[in-house]
């Protein structure tokens, strides 16, 4: 078997994560070998928050000292590595970012709410907490519960937009080929089957999004190999970042190499990581920061989805 390097894809995950499963349908696409480094669903994540800089949510693609945080990052980069097979097939040259928007937060939202308002007696009262100090805000189940019915008639009118798309016969969104807009779709489906299956069961009513989602399940996720959580921080204590200094001439609110500021989500789990800029562009931020289980490393950031601001 072989070993992890500082070349190697290590996804910093776990099994039921829906969003760890966007980014684990993407290297089924490429056929990538992978190493999954698993994290816990709950705080503390002492591990991840050494890499990340405090940033908790999963996934966090690892390559070497370079971190990435957020899968529409974590997608960015490995497109740019590796660009065969694309993300980008047919007819879609960019909007499959934009596609993910909505199935990240409007579909995600809604299908939480149908899944834990469904399972929410068998939720964990840890996790409960947990998910409350994430977003700020009660993880009320009894709440959920109640909206159910009304949340199933928004998951059904979101859902029969995937059905009208695959209405022509195409085997996936954007063609014959899939790509990111199929990955995004995917994960919220495979969410509910995992936590609460009898969710999904409008999806029989759907033939073409049902055909769909076993074409898209038969995918995989590319050549997994296991690694553990020290030996990840022993890679990027070891390895340097690939990330060259740039400045963007066009940054809006003047950010150059050199700055220390603080980077943010800005919907939920709003733990600021501070570092120093290395680059920047419209669509990323690279910050280098160090710690003393990981020695430096550079964590890097989409813009949609995120503040920069001084530290």
């Amino acid at each position: 078997m072989a070993q992890a390097d500082a070349n190697s894809i290590i996804l910093h995950q776990y099994d039921v994560s829906p969003f760890s499963e966007k980014v684990r349908v993407a290297l089924g696409i490429k056929g990538l070998d992978w190493f999954a480094c698993d994290e816990p669903v709950i705080m503390p994540k002492p591990e991840l928050t050494s890499l990340t800089g405090g940033y908790r949510k999963i996934p966090v693609m690892q390559i070497g000292a370079d971190i990435y945080c957020d899968t529409q990052i974590i997608l960015r980069e490995l497109e740019k590595r590796y660009p065969a097979p694309t993300l980008f097939p047919g007819e879609d040259k960019g909007l499959g970012w934009g596609l993910s928007m909505w199935t990240d937060r409007i579909l995600f939202q809604t299908a939480v709410a149908v899944i834990f308002g469904g399972a929410g007696d068998a939720v964990d009262e840890d996790f409960k907490k947990d998910r409350e100090a994430l977003t700020g805000r009660p993880f009320d189940t009894d709440a959920m519960k109640a909206a159910v019915p009304l949340m199933t008639e928004q998951l059904r009118a979101q859902l029969g937009w995937i059905e009208e798309q695959l209405a022509d016969g195409r085997n996936f969104l954007m063609g014959d080929k899939p790509g990111l807009a199929d990955a995004s779709g995917f994960y919220n489906l495979a969410f509910m089957r995992w936590i609460h299956p009898q969710g999904a069961a409008m999806v029989e009513h759907m033939p073409k999004l049902a055909a769909w989602e076993e074409r898209v399940k038969a995918i995989g996720h590319g050549n997994r190999q296991e690694i553990s959580r020290d030996d990840a921080l022993a890679i990027a204590k070891a390895s340097t970042s690939v990330e060259k200094e740039a400045a963007d001439p066009n940054e809006p609110n003047g950010w150059k190499p050199g700055d220390l500021v603080s980077v943010t989500p800005d919907d939920y789990g709003r733990d600021p990581v501070v570092g120093v800029v290395v680059s920047s562009s419209a669509q990323h931020i690279a910050i280098h920061r160090e710690d003393m289980p990981v020695g430096d490393v550079v964590v890097h950031f989409p813009r949609a989805g995120f503040f920069v601001m001084p530290a």
